[in-house]
């Protein structure tokens, strides 16, 4: 088979491989695995390889670059406009070529993939939405747009479309999905935790406006200054880093909350395996491993109510669903605190959840795909 991928992701060639954002092509090597040969589709960047990418595993890849395109500027979406014809013929070459063509969603790239990809109803297709396929959510143009034309089952043909959660009125071809980090043989005995000790909080994402860190910071600073022992160590980089180091330092919170920066999966799950809870105050998710990952350990999620996440904590049977709103979070969290009994079955449930969405179950429903 020969194996298409469609992806805004921007790639990087170290020594001769090829490397890219780590979650992502740890889930795509699962796919790999089952293919003769691959055709990837992306734009390719001259940085170094980081401490969260990884290299795809196969030995026979086709990588294709093509350039990014943004409109976040009338200058960058015009630039864009002009670079669109190139990319879409580059696509529609490689679609020809493929067996089986992939789609990576929500992204400008995708949306490019949405658009050829209805030129060839014959072949056989798959989209992975990793975006928040809430049909309610108020989105941007683009990803409404892509939704209706990846549902829409008279321009999109023979695709089955994965997308994070349970949502009512969804036509034939949309599939509920999930994703995953551990593997059954990780599943560890668990462990004994109690809520009247030093309570530890991690914050797992990209430290941006969409996932509010800032927010994450500011609750557990109120939280600490209302008497509870508590302590933050928040793991991800981006824009926001200096911002947030500065207001740790500004408000004398050294002590208490550490920025970690990116580090590899072993330490993530060393320092999952210690918490007592997971942080993750977001505008929006797809599937947000980030509370997956830490309730395989059983740390308790404390999240926002958007796309799939209410299902994911069973409305409150899971974990700790909070507003986005300082002192209404902080309040939440408190009543929970008093409660250690409640605390300590909601740390089993979260457990038991996650750890049936193993690396193991999830390469067999991928295998299921690829036969189809």
């Amino acid at each position: 088979m020969n194996f298409l991928i469609i992806t805004h992701v921007t790639h990087k060639f170290p020594n001769k491989g090829i490397a890219a954002y780590g979650p992502y092509v740890h889930e795509m090597n699962l796919w790999l695995k089952y293919v003769e040969s691959v055709q990837i589709v992306a734009p390719k960047i001259s940085d170094g390889i980081g401490a969260i990418d990884l290299m795809y595993k196969h030995d026979h890849i086709d990588f294709k670059a093509i350039p990014e395109i943004a409109f976040t500027s009338i200058i960058k979406g015009v630039i864009s406009l002009f670079k669109i014809p190139l990319i879409c013929l580059s696509i529609w070459r490689a679609c020809k070529k493929a067996d089986h063509i992939h789609l990576r969603c929500p992204g400008n790239i995708g949306l490019l993939g949405c658009f050829v990809q209805i030129f060839f109803p014959r072949k056989t297709k798959t989209a992975k939405y990793a975006g928040n396929w809430d049909p309610a959510a108020k989105q941007p143009l683009s990803y409404r747009f892509q939704k209706w034309l990846l549902s829409n089952t008279f321009f999109t043909k023979n695709m089955q479309v994965l997308v994070y959660g349970h949502w009512n009125n969804q036509s034939r071809n949309i599939k509920s999905f999930f994703t995953a980090t551990y593997a059954k043989n990780e599943i560890e005995r668990s462990k004994v935790i109690t809520f009247d000790q030093d309570l530890k909080f991690v914050f797992l994402g990209s430290l941006g406006d969409g996932k509010r860190p800032l927010l994450a910071i500011k609750i557990i600073e109120e939280l600490y200054k209302e008497g509870q022992k508590v302590s933050l160590d928040v793991y991800g980089d981006g824009i926001l880093k200096n911002e947030l180091a500065s207001y740790i330092k500004r408000n004398g919170l050294d002590g208490i909350i550490r920025l970690m920066g990116n580090q590899e999966k072993s330490a993530i799950k060393e320092a999952l395996k210690e918490a007592h809870f997971s942080i993750l105050p977001s505008k929006s998710e797809g599937w947000p491993k980030a509370l997956a990952e830490a309730m395989f350990f059983g740390a308790i999620p404390i999240a926002t109510r958007v796309s799939c996440i209410p299902d994911m904590l069973d409305y409150g049977k899971r974990g700790i669903l909070i507003k986005p709103e300082l002192k209404n979070s902080v309040n939440t969290i408190n009543r929970y605190l008093q409660n250690p009994k409640q605390l300590m079955q909601m740390s089993t449930a979260a457990e038991k959840w996650s750890q049936e969405y193993t690396l193991d179950k999830f390469e067999e429903e991928i295998v299921k795909l690829l036969k189809n």
